[in-house]
């Protein structure tokens, strides 16, 4: 486990500094300065602020300057936040995103759970198809247009919850439906594959032969045997919801990391847009990360050790 771990670290980190680096480059690629976009602004201002934000420098020498300083820790200022560092504004959104998408993947994971192992017990009968016929519609319908129809009807329409903002309970219920349909439908449609294919097992006919009962069946050696598929989506899932939908943060005015990035992006705030790309870069990485140590704590026959046996 030490090995594997030390392994996938070191890997881990090589993926990341890939990731920096096409970012930083491909950002600078595109034409147009980011301090041009400031108005009124006479040419010793503009001057200063490039030379305080590096944008002078060669490409190279920016681009070392930024690893060393995200080797400390340090993601630079924010060219459209002045007054705050990169760090100071993910600190300030984040837990804000986490909040909302925690809350999501966690309803997301044990109602798709559910509705899948439903489906897969009673397969052909009304419960498999009602639950695959809303999987289908979770798959299909983008989380911005659910978000415009709860909106729409449950915020104006019939007025049940706010429509938006933040702070309190309510504002929280339709944001954390609109990112947890879509997680929901996957994991309810990979559960009820994989336990069909476990219900054809010999261990689980022996084990109805032997008159064990078929509740625990299901819950001691099916869903955990069938629960590993699940646990592949649920890294990329969670590290997307987690670190927050931007399209669904923008509808509901909610002030997460998400619509920060989306801010950043349409005012061209470099340290901004790759300050929250390493950091929903890290975030994934160590989800997926923690989903392969989970194997083996859910099934013991997976051993990550790094080795071949």
């Amino acid at each position: 486990m030490v090995f594997y771990s030390l392994k996938r670290l070191l890997w881990m980190a090589v993926t990341l500094w890939v990731i920096i680096t096409l970012t930083f480059f491909l950002m600078h690629a595109i034409p147009g300065n980011p301090i041009a976009n400031e108005q009124n602004m006479s040419p010793e201002i503009f001057q200063n602020m490039m030379n305080y934000y590096h944008l002078n420098e060669p490409l190279g020498v920016q681009y070392f300057d930024y690893l060393k300083s995200l080797l400390q820790g340090n993601l630079g200022p924010s060219i459209q936040w002045q007054d705050q560092s990169v760090n100071q504004i993910i600190g300030q959104g984040f837990p804000i995103s986490m909040q909302v998408g925690l809350w999501a993947i966690c309803i997301a994971f044990i109602l798709g759970v559910g509705f899948g192992a439903i489906a897969a017990i009673k397969q052909n009968g009304w419960q498999d198809y009602s639950a695959m016929v809303l999987a289908i519609l979770g798959i299909s319908v983008p989380n911005f247009v659910l978000a415009t129809l709860l909106i729409n009807y449950l915020g104006v329409v019939w007025g049940i919850l706010p429509a938006a903002g933040w702070g309190t309970v309510a504002q929280e219920i339709m944001p954390i439906i609109a990112l947890a349909v879509t997680p929901t439908a996957y994991f309810a449609r990979m559960m009820r594959a994989s336990m069909l294919e476990t219900l054809r097992q010999d261990y689980v006919r022996t084990a109805r032969a032997k008159g064990l009962p078929f509740a625990r069946i299901i819950w001691k050696h099916m869903i955990r045997n069938s629960i590993l598929p699940v646990l592949t989506m649920l890294g990329p899932l969670a590290a997307y919801v987690l670190t927050g939908s931007f399209v669904v943060e923008k509808i509901f005015g909610i002030p997460g990391l998400g619509q920060l990035y989306v801010s950043a992006i349409t005012n061209r705030d470099y340290p901004m847009i790759l300050g929250t790309t390493v950091f929903f870069s890290a975030v994934l990485i160590f989800i997926l990360f923690l989903v392969d140590i989970a194997y083996a704590c859910v099934d013991p026959r997976i051993q990550v050790t790094g080795r071949k046996a």
